[in-house]
Parts: structure tokens; C-alpha cells; sequence
């Protein structure tokens, strides 16, 4: 009895905290599983839990069943938790456009939204969020494929704040919805545009200083996009892996005006000359890494260039180049004296002696045999508030 008569004194106690006392409980509660005990305990915590949380993350499976519960229950969490910051749905690749709309009545608390492979939400659905969350900094629509520039002159009209977005494989999208991007979003600082084959460049006129991270993998940039996309100047990180030439041309010595950059990948571009090569190292003294893995057009000119310029290159790709020598190598040995790992291999042109000679000399300077498909800082820190 006097056990009995303690719990239901406890419980007394309990139902006499208010809202604001348990909210202050729950918030030095730090792992997730004490969290969602707390929200199991009763209704009135349970409202309390879902008033506190800031986050609610799909993680991306490859299980249909999986991704069919997390559509089904997704309406009924977002209506449940009007304080989000953070939502991602990543791989829900039938999520409807109407399962968006309690993403939009999320209004201004929402700062970060993952719609990651959402392939069946259209222009509809983005502008929803758009209008309802206005203070959104990072957006991923990577593998959005029915997203266009309607919906991205949406985005930017709705959401000024908007400084990472993810437009990876948007096969739909065009010079047109990046412009306005960079016309109504001031403070854009990280865009990724790879595999958008209908995007030239010339969308980037009038680009702020603000932009420092650019990733366009295998886009097609023509002479008059090349200037505009360096045009900001703010440039610290740009990836041109296999870029594209509608002319067949190199045009990649216009890089040369950015001045700030320090990350570098030109993988696979192959109309990449020593010109272009000569201009950069030149012009460019604060770059860390640098890829030039198969880039067959870059002959002892070039590999001489960055040995006298480059003084604070730390990691340099060189994997499969055909044209860089014994001579080159040397040239390197000779300069690059911050220079930490370079990955190589595949050079035919490069000897074992001349190899040997570089070891000898440089025996800091760590080999690696793997072939890197991207460099420089992780893309997940661009999209992490």
C-alpha cells in the first residue's frame, strides 16, 4: 500500500510540470534513445517530445517496403513537429508533391531540406516549400529529375537566404533557373550543378563573390559560360571533372582569374593544354590540391610550370597521364616544396629510375597508387548547419 500510495504521489508530481519545465527536461537528455523514452512515458510528453525536436532524418535504404512506411507515416510527423530545422527525406523516390505541403506549413524555422533522389516531386512541390519556408540555407534536389527552372526561379524568389544547393543530375534545368538563382539569392556560397548537360554558364552573369564552391562534372560549358562562371572571382574550390567542349576547344585558361582557389580538379579533361596549365600555376599561387589525372594534354610545359609556381600545392593527381616524364617529374622534385602525397600511376612515360631519383629526393612525400574521384573537403560539410 505504501508503495502504491508513493507512485501515485510521483505521478501527481509529474502531471504538475509544465510544458516549459519538461521541455527544459528533455533538452539535457542527449542521447536519442533516452529522447524517445521520454516521449513514450505519456500523451502530454509525448506532445512535448515532438514540440522539441528539430530534426527528422530518412535514412536511405534500398528497401521499397522501407521507403513505402517512411511515406505512409511522413504526413503525420511533420503535422506532429511544427519546430523543424532540418528535414530529409532522402530516397523516397515516389514522395508526392501533397506530401510536401506539411513541409511548407514548417515555415520559418525550417533551415535545411534533403529531397536526395525525391525523383517524383515536381515544380508543384518545390514551390510549396518554397513560399512556406523562406528562411531555408541548404537545399539538395540531387536526382530530381522533373525539377525545372520554373521551380528554381521559385526557390530563389521565395528563399534569399538560400547559401548550398544540390542540383546534381537535374537533367531538366538550364542557364535560365540558374540565373535567377544567382540574381535573388545573394549569398549563395556552394552550388552543384554536375551532369546538368543543359547548363552552359551563361547563367552565371553576374554571380556574387559570395560563391566559393562549384562542382560541374561532365557539363558542357562553352567559352562564353567559362567567363562568366569565373566571373564572381570568390572561387576557392572548382571541380571540372571531364568537362565537356561543345567546340572541341581548351578553355580552361580563363581559371587563371581565380585568384582565391585552392582546390582544383580537372580529371579526365582532355582538351586540357599546356597553355591552360601554364596560366593557372601563374596566376592562381594559393592552390592545395590538384587533380590532372588523365589529362593527356598536359606535356612537360605544363608539369615544368607547376613545379615553378605551384610552392603551396600539397597533393597533386597525376594517375594515367601519358605525356608526363621523367623530365616532369623532376621538375616537380625541384619545386613544389609544400607538396605532402602525389598519387600516381599508370605513367608510361615515367621510368623506375626516374621514380627512384624523386623518392631520393623526396622522401617526405608520400606515394599512392589509388585513383581519387573527388578532392578536397567532404560535400557533406556544405550541407551540415
Amino acid at each position: 500500500m505504501e508503495v502504491e500510495a508513493m507512485d501515485n504521489s510521483i505521478e501527481s508530481y509529474i502531471s504538475c510540470l509544465s510544458d516549459d519545465c519538461l521541455l527544459s527536461i528533455f533538452n539535457k537528455l542527449e542521447s536519442e534513445l533516452d529522447r524517445n523514452a521520454f516521449g513514450l512515458t505519456c500523451k502530454s510528453w509525448f506532445k512535448v517530445r515532438n514540440v522539441a525536436r528539430k530534426s527528422l532524418v530518412f535514412h536511405f535504404s534500398y528497401n521499397p517496403k522501407v521507403y513505402k512506411e517512411h511515406a505512409q507515416c511522413l504526413p503525420k510527423i511533420l503535422a506532429r513537429s511544427p519546430y523543424l530545422k532540418v528535414i530529409s527525406l532522402a530516397g523516397l523516390t515516389e514522395l508526392p508533391d501533397s506530401a510536401l505541403h506539411e513541409v511548407g506549413a514548417s515555415g520559418t524555422s525550417l533551415m535545411s531540406l534533403s529531397l536526395y533522389c525525391c525523383s517524383g516531386i515536381t515544380d508543384d512541390g518545390l514551390t510549396q516549400v518554397s513560399f512556406g519556408c523562406p528562411n531555408l540555407v541548404l537545399v539538395e534536389l540531387y536526382r530530381c529529375i522533373n525539377i525545372t527552372d520554373l521551380g528554381l526561379e521559385s526557390l530563389s524568389q521565395g528563399c534569399h537566404a538560400l547559401k548550398s544547393l544540390n542540383l546534381g543530375y537535374c537533367a531538366a534545368i538550364s542557364d535560365r533557373g540558374i540565373g535567377s538563382i544567382f540574381r535573388n539569392c545573394r549569398n549563395i556560397s556552394a552550388l552543384i550543378i554536375s551532369y546538368c548537360r543543359g547548363v552552359s554558364g551563361v547563367g552565371f552573369t553576374g554571380c556574387p563573390s559570395t560563391l566559393s564552391y562549384l562542382e560541374a562534372e561532365s557539363c558542357m560549358i562553352s567559352p562564353e559560360g567559362m567567363l562568366d562562371i569565373v566571373s564572381g572571382g570568390g572561387l576557392e574550390y572548382l571541380n571540372f571533372y571531364n568537362l565537356r567542349s561543345s567546340a572541341g576547344l581548351d578553355g580552361l585558361g580563363r581559371v587563371r582569374s581565380l585568384t582565391k582557389l585552392r582546390f582544383l580538379n580537372l580529371r579526365m579533361c582532355r582538351y586540357l593544354t599546356d597553355d591552360s596549365v601554364v596560366a593557372i600555376a601563374s596566376a592562381c599561387p594559393l592552390i592545395e590540391e590538384w587533380s590532372l589525372a588523365v589529362c593527356h594534354g598536359v606535356r612537360l610545359p605544363g608539369w615544368t610550370a607547376i613545379g615553378l609556381y605551384s610552392n603551396k600545392l600539397r597533393i597533386l593527381h597525376v594517375n594515367r597521364c601519358r605525356n608526363i616524364c621523367d623530365q616532369g617529374l623532376q621538375a616537380m622534385k625541384d619545386g613544389c616544396m609544400c607538396l605532402e602525397v602525389l598519387h600516381i600511376h599508370g605513367c608510361g612515360k615515367i621510368t623506375n629510375n626516374g621514380l627512384a631519383l624523386f623518392s631520393i629526393a623526396r622522401p617526405s612525400v608520400k606515394q599512392m597508387v589509388d585513383e581519387a574521384m573527388s578532392i578536397g573537403p567532404p560535400i557533406e560539410d556544405l550541407f551540415r548547419l
